[in-house]
């Protein structure tokens, strides 16, 4: 069974992963990210302040983890990954 991971993602590039023009996250290792579990994407801005806010148009896409690569090689930080997204109606590879 899949994990769900809520996500807060800048407008910028969240936009870019909606459009399909971006088709990765780079994140913290934070949560044991797998292949296959959910990325539930929440479309936020930064504030004057510093603080998050989040965006009332197009709140959150879904895209799900097709690929994992574990930093500390290629230049990543050692507890950051790179996530490779798809569709969540795409099957994934076998």
């Amino acid at each position: 069974m899949s994990t769900i991971h809520k996500l807060k993602t800048l407008a910028h590039y969240f936009d870019a992963v909606k459009s399909g023009e971006k088709t990765f996250e780079v994140r913290l290792n934070d949560r044991a990210f797998q292949t296959g579990d959910i990325l539930e994407l929440q479309r936020c801005t930064k504030g004057a302040a510093g603080g998050i806010y989040y965006d009332t148009f197009e709140k959150t896409i879904r895209k799900r983890i097709t690929y994992l690569l574990q930093g500390g090689q290629f230049g990543i930080e050692p507890r950051y990954c790179v996530l490779g997204l798809a569709d969540v109606d795409e099957e994934p590879s076998p």
